[in-house]
Order: structure tokens, then C-alpha cells, then sequence
């Protein structure tokens, strides 16, 4: 069974450059995924133009059925999966943004964790917006997000308390930022975080790294035109993470940026 990566919400934008880039470099096959078929077997046809060899995988993340459909189809396949790339993300209402970004990613990282090989690399997507967001959140809950023993059903809790407190308008008294963006990624850099203390304690000798990044304001259609980056340039720090040399043991549990840890 061959080396497999595979990239969520990579029919366009950054999720697209980083299957570019995996396709020139990774040694194995390299899978867009995408909601909708259409738009995902599009883009594998647009890589093909250039002439890279992706392929495609039916995959939305905030749908139950389809992450575990795609986990079996890798497990069956493949035996696992070598590199995750968890970039799929909205930005949009306080609840949705929410369920995509942090709760849709968490289940797709739990799902698809028993499945990551010995030598994985697990990268999510966050953004400089989450260590933004966490420096405008109040003492007490810079201290929780922070902290080395945050278990991952008390981040859980902290997200579902954001959501209720934004509906009732009450979350800027309760020490929130006034971003539910922001928060969601918060959420994301945090259960990187935890997810990686996970992985040294039960996994420890698998020399599996995983780690979050922010690839810059890039043009997207979610960041709009006036960003400073190309897709191209904000898939450099992914694709570095996702391609990590065998034996390394570090960044893990990082939050890196331009290739270098950031400070959480």
C-alpha cells in the first residue's frame, strides 16, 4: 500500500496550491477532496492542464457520513493516511462559522486519527487571527487556551459557551472577542494543541507531528483581492508542515508561521 496525503476543501484557493505543491513533492498519491463532485473532479482536471497527477475523494467535513465514508475508503485503500491537511473553512454567522471551522475539523481530526500511519503529519489551518483573537479574550480564558492541561472537553465547552453567549449578545461582557472567525480558530490552535499532547503520550514512538499554521492573508475569495499573498505563497507553511522529514521531531504542537513557531 502506497504513501497517500489528502487535503479538505481543495478545490480552489489555498487548499488547491497545497495539492499543487504535494503533487511536485510528496512520493505518493495526492487526493483533492470537496463537498460537491463537480467542482472537486474540476480541479483535479485544472492540475492535469499543468500536468499533475491528483486525484479526487467526496468529502464534507461537516457531514458525518462522509468523513467516515472517506476514512474507510482510505483505510481500505491505503491503510491509513500519511498527511492530513485540515484546510477546509468559512467564514460566516457566529454558529456556522463555529460548526465548520472547530467543530466539523475536531470530528474529522478524531475520526480520522486512528488512521494516521506511523510518520504522519496532521497540519490544520488556522490563521494569525486566532493569536489575535486569543490576545483581545480576557485573562481568564487567555490562561485556559493557553494552558497545558486544557482537556479537550473543556475547549469544547468553552466553543458552545461562545456560540450561546454571541446569541444572546452577551459574549463581549464575558471577556470574547467580537469574532466568531477569530474564536473558531482559537478553538483550532488550541485543539492542535491537545491533540499533539495526545499523540506523544499514546503514540509517542510513531513519530507522528502535528501542528497548526497560518498561511498568511492571502487572495482568496474568503480574504478578498487586497491580500498581500498569492494562494501559491500561503501554501508554503502547509506544505513545509506536511512535509516534515522522516525522523523529525519537531515543531509538534506548534503554531507556526512563515515556517517558524509563533508564540501561542
Amino acid at each position: 500500500m502506497g504513501k497517500v496525503a489528502l487535503v479538505t476543501g481543495s478545490n480552489k484557493g489555498i487548499g488547491y496550491f497545497i495539492v499543487r505543491a504535494l503533487c511536485k513533492d510528496f512520493p505518493g498519491d495526492v487526493f483533492v477532496t470537496a463537498r460537491d463532485v463537480g467542482r472537486g473532479t474540476a480541479a483535479v482536471e485544472s492540475l492535469k492542464k499543468e500536468g499533475f497527477t491528483a486525484l479526487f475523494q467526496q468529502l464534507d467535513i461537516t457531514d458525518t457520513e462522509s468523513v467516515r465514508a472517506a476514512r474507510d475508503f482510505f483505510q481500505q485503500k491505503y491503510g491509513g493516511v500519511d498527511v492530513l491537511v485540515n484546510n477546509a473553512a468559512i467564514a460566516f454567522k457566529t454558529d456556522v462559522t463555529l460548526k465548520t471551522n472547530f467543530f466539523a475539523t475536531r470530528d474529522m481530526c478524531n475520526v480520522f486519527l486512528p488512521i494516521i500511519k506511523p510518520g504522519g503529519r496532521i497540519v490544520n489551518v488556522s490563521s494569525m487571527i486566532s493569536s489575535m483573537a486569543l490576545g483581545r479574550c480576557s485573562p481568564e480564558l487567555q490562561a485556559r487556551f493557553r494552558s497545558d492541561d486544557i482537556t479537550e472537553d473543556e475547549l469544547v465547552g468553552l466553543m458552545n459557551r461562545f456560540v450561546r453567549e454571541a446569541q444572546e449578545g452577551v459574549h463581549s461582557k464575558q471577556g470574547w472577542p467580537d469574532t466568531a472567525y477569530g474564536v473558531s480558530k482559537i478553538g483550532l490552535t488550541t485543539l492542535t494543541r491537545i491533540l499533539a499532547r495526545n499523540l506523544s503520550e499514546e503514540r509517542g514512538g510513531e513519530e507522528i507531528l502535528c501542528n497548526a499554521c497560518c498561511p498568511g492573508w492571502v487572495r482568496t475569495d474568503m480574504a478578498g483581492p487586497n491580500a498581500p499573498k498569492s494562494p501559491e505563497e500561503g501554501a508554503v507553511t502547509p506544505v513545509y508542515l506536511a512535509l516534515l522529514p522522516a525522523g523529525a521531531k519537531e515543531p509538534h504542537g506548534q503554531f507556526v508561521s512563515e515556517k517558524t513557531v509563533q508564540p501561542w
